[in-house]
């Protein structure tokens, strides 16, 4: 008899401890899970948190720096980053650029590896920039990149519009620069 009683107590505590769980779906994958400590999806890693909607206030020609640096460093990881997004190529697409695996940008930036000098040679080559843009400051690289772009004057005149726009004609704006490049590029092809 006491057999018989002990395996209904475990299953008793065990069910316990289960209803004291939270349950949750994750948005992204869809994983029913128990709430981690970490508040991280078990299968695709990301936030189980619900996310606020994000809001874009200006249109910006350059992606203003996202981490603030100390003045006076190096900060290749940074750079890297900016460029890479600037140019609108993933991880992915520098790396076959690049001929290395995806995971080495990857380290690169988020300042886990640091690139030798032949690494920096072609991270430059396959950024479509000079070496040393890769090891300036980036408020110095955002400023060059801006008047570099705001030299155009086309770009300078867009860019003096576009401050007084909305939200909803900003984004307008910009689906119609898209489907003009992504027309233009089709007809090249």
């Amino acid at each position: 008899m006491a057999i018989s009683m002990t395996p209904v107590a475990v299953a008793t505590a065990a069910h316990e401890v289960a209803a004291d769980r939270e349950v949750l779906k994750c948005d992204h994958c869809k994983l029913v899970q128990f709430r981690t400590a970490s508040d991280i999806c078990r299968r695709c890693k990301k936030s189980l948190l619900p996310e606020l909607p994000k809001t874009q206030s200006t249109i910006s020609l350059v992606p203003a720096p996202v981490e603030e640096e100390a003045e006076g460093t190096i900060q290749v990881a940074t750079a890297v980053r900016d460029l890479r997004r600037v140019r609108n190529l993933s991880q992915r697409q520098l790396a076959a650029r690049m001929n290395v695996p995806r995971t080495y940008i990857s380290k690169i930036e988020n300042g886990k590896a640091m690139p030798t000098l032949s690494s920096l040679d072609r991270l430059a080559k396959a950024l479509q920039v000079d070496i040393s843009a890769l090891l300036r400051d980036a408020p110095t690289r955002h400023k060059d990149e801006a008047a570099m772009l705001t030299s155009d004057p086309f770009l300078a005149e867009i860019a003096k519009y576009a401050a007084h726009l909305n939200s909803t004609q900003k984004s307008i704006f910009l689906n119609h620069v898209r489907e003009l490049a992504q027309g233009r590029s089709r007809k090249l092809a």
